[in-house]
């Protein structure tokens, strides 16, 4: 979980394989009308996003017998409640932290992506930061926080 553009689907798809689990991106699940909210630069508002997480979270139960890893923002306490009802000791997240200039950059650089740059800020200031989630710090290379992650999930 994390702000758009912290590296949740590179280090989300990484994990995935490391694991031999699924991957699953939020982004791939958003409605149509979301998707166009958000390239028109508007940010999506909580009652555009529970019809979203309630299908994510039908997503994971679907997932409960295998395992999963999920890419998503999750930047509330009430978003990642949602994800994890009926799953809460199932369910580990990893917040994926970064300065706001790094992730400025980042979403710059991206292409063919719905979100755009200028709705970043509107994130940071949704993020309500986890405080039961492993925490890294997105600076480091994928390779090295995959790793790193690797040795600390349950």
């Amino acid at each position: 979980m994390g702000v758009s553009g912290a590296g949740k689907t590179t280090i989300g798809k990484a994990l995935a394989k490391a694991l031999s689990l699924p991957f699953f991106d939020a982004d791939d699940y958003h409605p149509e009308q979301n998707i166009t909210k958000m390239r028109q630069g508007h940010p999506l508002t909580d009652a555009d996003r529970q019809p979203w997480l309630l299908a994510l979270n039908a997503l994971l139960h679907s997932q409960k017998q295998q395992g999963a890893v999920l890419a998503c923002s999750a930047l509330k306490g009430s978003y990642r409640s949602t994800l994890q009802q009926g799953l809460e000791a199932q369910q580990q997240f990893i917040f994926l932290k970064g300065a706001l200039a790094l992730i400025q950059q980042r979403l710059q650089a991206r292409k063919n992506h719905f979100m755009p740059a200028d709705l970043l800020k509107s994130q940071f200031a949704t993020l309500d930061p986890p405080k039961n989630a492993i925490e890294i710090d997105i600076a480091e290379p994928p390779e090295l926080l995959v790793s790193n992650l690797l040795k600390q999930i349950k």
